[in-house]
């Protein structure tokens, strides 16, 4: 399994977290889970506005194949970011993770 890890900070003075996060899972998800080999994402972040979104990937082919997307997932949510996020790739060597859904609605 692979992941790309998109490291921002939200500009919590034009957006607040939870309606970032909200906007996340309403416009980008469905599109991400559209994506042969998606395999899920966790969006991380704290009241300030710092936070990640780590995709995940069934294999390095996934993960390179949806880099289209995630450049034109960046563009749409220009307006909510303080900086341009940073993008980190990492092979996942070990997950222990709950099998639960957290959901902004």
């Amino acid at each position: 399994m692979y992941s790309r890890v998109t490291l921002l900070e939200i500009d919590t003075m034009r957006a607040d977290v939870p309606d970032a996060v909200s906007r996340f899972e309403e416009h980008a998800m469905p599109r991400l889970r559209e994506q042969e080999g998606f395999e899920g994402a966790v969006v991380l972040a704290n009241a300030e506005g710092k936070g990640m979104v780590v995709t995940l990937w069934s294999s390095q082919e996934a993960l390179e194949a949806s880099t289209g997307l995630a450049a034109a997932l960046v563009e749409e949510f220009v307006t909510v970011y303080a900086a341009p996020p940073g993008r980190e790739f990492y092979e996942v060597l070990y997950a222990d993770v709950p099998d639960v859904v957290v959901s902004t609605r």
